[in-house]
């Protein structure tokens, strides 16, 4: 197994006990020293020497015996979860999600709810303090106990400023300083990246994708956005906008787009577009039967309510969500020929309706790509759903957390 290279400023030295510890984090079920020893192609000496080191810092344990493959069971090594916590942040166009961790990845504490990016930093961010410092409350910590705090924002991320760039669905926030900004209220270090990313990031330690080096995550939530995880690089592209697929030219003259274009994916498969489509259908009914004429008032209709009634085997519903899944498919055709991923893993709220949204891609991909491209990849749900990006976040603080600590 790879890791992604080049996600971890921490880690560009990536010396044998960095590549050790990262073996151990992201093999399920743990690692042998044997195991380790085959994977770097080093003596049994030199891994015990690097072990011990890491077994003294308390870094990793000693977990349950292994598997039986000749002789004597051997010791398997994971991560120590004791050492220490930290925070994973998903800001989203509609929500907030907090998750609170030890140093193996279990979550402890979490919280989410309704949220509106649109408000701008200022009244974000401080919303955001607030709530963080609630979830640390019901673990019963603060802030000094947290050794780093991770965060996705719906946006291009210019890594060197810690800020955003022209983000079409986050209106104020163009090149605020939020990494500066989250630094000064928390006090410990922030990573700071596109949710898109974070959800390839996500699927590919604990999800899905574990171990794909070829991976491509496609967020539909209210926007979409895709992060593409190439050679096991996470591949941002010479401005940090690379994955905006949300911005990729559908239909011609199409639905106006929120980034000023017309006939984007996002205005056709995004979350507000299926909201919208929803609503135009429930006035243009004519007394067909649907669920979601239920809703009053009509404008109030979102994209978690067209979900909720498709899954529950509302017609029309199922006819919009199908619908998304179909334009999706054609943008996902093209990624496919050009980056030939060996897994597309779909995730956001929309992708929640399983087979309904994903059919539509597959029939896609089969009938409209290369064969080559299509000869063995995988098309899939996010096995994390609604936490990939926050788990993608927690992945890069335990990133910088474990470096500092390896490193004392």
């Amino acid at each position: 197994m790879h890791q992604p290279n080049g996600l971890y400023p921490e880690l560009k030295k990536n010396s044998n006990k960095h590549t050790v510890l990262n073996l151990v984090r992201f093999t399920p079920g743990g690692i042998s020293r044997a195991d380790i020893a085959r994977h770097l192609g080093l003596s049994r000496a030199a891994i015990t020497a690097i072990v011990n080191d890491l077994l003294v810092n308390e870094l990793v344990r000693e977990t349950v015996d292994g598997p039986v493959t000749g002789g004597r069971r051997p010791k398997m090594l994971g991560i120590n979860p004791n050492g220490g916590y930290v925070i994973g942040v998903d800001i989203g166009a509609t929500h907030l999600g907090l998750l609170l961790t030890n140093l193996a990845a279990q979550v402890l504490y979490e919280i989410e709810i309704p949220f509106q990016v649109s408000l701008g930093p200022e009244v974000c961010l401080a919303k955001i303090d607030d709530l963080l410092r609630e979830l640390l409350s019901k673990a019963d910590l603060t802030l000094d106990h947290v050794d780093a705090i991770g965060v996705g924002v719906p946006g291009p991320v210019v890594e060197e400023a810690g800020a955003v760039i022209a983000p079409p669905i986050m209106p104020g926030w163009d090149h605020f300083p939020i990494q500066t900004h989250l630094h000064k209220l928390w006090k410990c270090p922030i990573s700071l990246n596109n949710d898109a990313e974070l959800g390839a990031i996500g699927e590919w330690a604990y999800g899905a994708g574990r171990g794909e080096d070829h991976l491509l995550y496609i967020k539909v939530g209210y926007g979409v956005g895709a992060g593409l995880l190439i050679e096991g690089n996470i591949y941002r592209g010479a401005t940090g906008s690379a994955g905006e697929i949300g911005h990729i030219t559908i239909v011609d003259q199409g639905p106006l787009c929120t980034c000023g274009n017309h006939g984007c994916l996002e205005a056709l498969a995004g979350g507000r577009a299926i909201a919208e489509r929803a609503q135009l259908a429930v006035k243009n009914s004519n007394g067909r039967r649907t669920q979601l004429s239920q809703i009053d008032p009509i404008e109030s209709i979102s994209s978690y309510d067209v979900t909720s009634a498709a899954r529950m085997g509302d017609l029309k519903a199922q006819e919009i969500i199908a619908e998304a899944g179909n334009y999706l498919g054609i943008a996902i055709v093209n990624l496919i020929n050009v980056v030939n991923p060996g897994m597309i893993v779909i995730g956001g709220g929309v992708a929640q309706n399983g087979d309904l949204f994903l059919e539509p891609i597959r029939r896609s991909a089969n009938e409209r790509s290369l064969p080559a491209a299509v000869q063995n990849l995988r098309i899939t749900a996010a096995t994390l759903e609604r936490r990939s990006t926050s788990m993608g976040a927690i992945v890069q603080a335990l990133t910088i957390s474990l470096s500092k600590k390896s490193n004392q």
